[in-house]
């Protein structure tokens, strides 16, 4: 039995050790004096997701584990490096964030650290029951980081309406996982693709299953039309929980899209790539138009980040180890330069509900123009513009749909690509070539008194060392993506032997 089962502890090495990191931060939470800064939680977090780094990235053994539901393959260590580098950006800056919003919660730390376990599992499941559950464990954890400011009503209701929508896509999401159960009689992808290559002919039960399928990960993706909970959740949410989502969530939800469909559904492809088709383009589309419109910054980030995901989908359509390792690639690129902007979001957004608006960016350049630099970085990356790693990704997206000859859906792309020029280059606008707001310029030389008071931009140390972080990360991709676009081909390359 126990040899069926293939136990094998240095597969889940990287799960065991976040599991252990994340109950010793919630154990020294509970013997913390109440009113005690919980910024110890933060550093010790920090501390062990540094250590469980490599850790992840050398976990690396081929075969499939406790009766196939796990694997740690190349593709699961290059997700979990997504996931870590994501939550210690998140976590750096959230240290500064809660104290400036007066949350001295100590269970924020060890949430985050269960919903980056729940991604990690997501990643390396070989099982679509083992996929569910980390699904579920992030999803939970999502739903109470966004509403952990229960005195903001704003942050109620993005995590109400998140968690309804969110419940009811998890429902249609196991529908679709009974419907296949019921047509192949197993749960394990490498088993479901034996069976689905055994039937002659196409089973209808196994397309609504896929249907399904797809419905329940395109909420987590926020593809067009399942966008809905996307920016209303992003401007209710914690600012670094916002990053977090838009960043983890969807690589999470990607990495689930490709074990299920290019491991246990590539005979249905010529099927369930018309489906994606449609969603990619009206999800760029989309995501672009809109987003022009936004006058508050983090729902035009959270406009921007569902075009990003149509974009992102066109590598997964492509059905190829290029186009597959572009969707790693493209993801390990959108960590580093959304949270960067969110994290200048973030030094911006006050209790008093100031720094929300695009507006007040003006003059930026002149008050902070290390703050201005770095942003215009990474939204000049997030518009694709070269020699930024936002470019090389689409660079490669594009060109492997160009190489499966999806033309109309590669120039779709650079129709969203060009219309997001817009957007972005006109906070870029604002901080460069408009002057400053009475009310901004005023508290910037620190003379504002009363509500205004808390307006004046700290930049702290945490904060410093992500946006420096990021930027290095962002051009470094751009101008070296070699070394990391060959880590993704690897990594993928068994998918595409059978």
């Amino acid at each position: 039995m126990l040899e069926t089962l293939n136990i094998n502890l240095t597969a889940i090495l990287p799960e065991i050790l976040l599991t252990a990191l994340a109950l010793c931060v919630m154990a020294l939470d509970l013997i913390m004096r109440r009113g005690a800064s919980r910024l110890v939680l933060g550093y010790l977090s920090i501390i062990g997701l540094l250590i469980i780094l490599p850790v992840s990235c050398v976990s690396v053994i081929d075969g499939a584990f406790y009766g196939g539901m796990v694997k740690a393959d190349g593709f699961s260590a290059y997700f979990n490096a997504i996931f870590i580098i994501a939550a210690i950006f998140t976590i750096l800056i959230s240290m500064d964030y809660l104290k400036r919003v007066n949350i001295n919660k100590g269970e924020y730390y060890y949430i985050v650290l269960f919903a980056t376990l729940g991604m990690m599992v997501m990643a390396a499941s070989n099982d679509l029951v083992n996929l569910y559950v980390g699904l579920e464990l992030m999803a939970l954890s999502f739903y109470v980081l966004v509403a952990i400011r229960t005195a903001s009503s704003k942050s109620v209701e993005a995590a109400l309406k998140y968690f309804v929508l969110g419940a009811l896509s998890s429902g249609v999401l196991l529908y679709g996982i009974s419907f296949t159960y019921g047509v192949a009689g197993t749960t394990n992808f490498t088993e479901i693709a034996f069976q689905a290559r055994r039937v002659t002919i196409l089973d209808p039960y196994l397309l609504l299953a896929i249907v399904f399928i797809i419905v329940g990960f395109s909420f987590k993706i926020a593809l067009f039309p399942f966008h809905l909970w996307s920016p209303d959740t992003y401007e209710g949410a914690p600012t670094p929980i916002a990053a977090l989502l838009s960043v983890g969530s969807k690589a999470a939800a990607f990495a689930a899209f490709m074990r299920v469909f290019l491991v246990a559904l590539p005979v249905y492809q010529p099927h369930w790539s018309r489906i994606f088709w449609g969603l990619s383009a009206a999800t760029m589309l989309y995501g672009s138009v809109v987003a022009i419109s936004q006058k508050n910054i983090v729902r035009m980030l959270a406009y921007s980040s569902i075009a990003h995901a149509g974009i992102i989908m066109i590598g997964f359509l492509v059905t190829s180890d290029m186009g597959a390792a572009g969707v790693m690639y493209y993801l390990l690129v959108y960590a580093f330069m959304n949270i960067g902007a969110f994290t200048v979001v973030t030094l911006f957004i006050r209790s008093s509900g100031r720094g929300e608006s695009i507006r007040d960016y003006r003059g930026l350049a002149v008050r902070h123009p290390w703050l201005a630099f770095v942003m215009s970085i990474f939204l000049v990356s997030l518009a694709g513009i070269p020699p930024t790693g936002g470019f090389t990704a689409k660079f490669f997206i594009l060109s492997s749909a160009i190489n499966a000859q999806y033309y109309w859906l590669a120039v779709i792309g650079v129709v969203s690509t060009a219309i997001s020029l817009f957007f972005y280059a006109k906070v870029i606008f604002y901080m460069y070539l408009s002057e400053p707001d009475a009310l901004t310029e005023g508290t910037a030389g620190g003379a504002a008194g009363g509500a205004d008071r808390d307006l004046p931009i700290m930049s702290s140390a945490t904060c410093n060392i992500v946006l420096v972080a990021a930027a290095v990360g962002t051009v470094l991709l751009g101008i070296y993506p070699t070394p990391f676009i060959d880590m993704a081909i690897k990594a993928v390359k068994p998918f595409f032997l059978t």
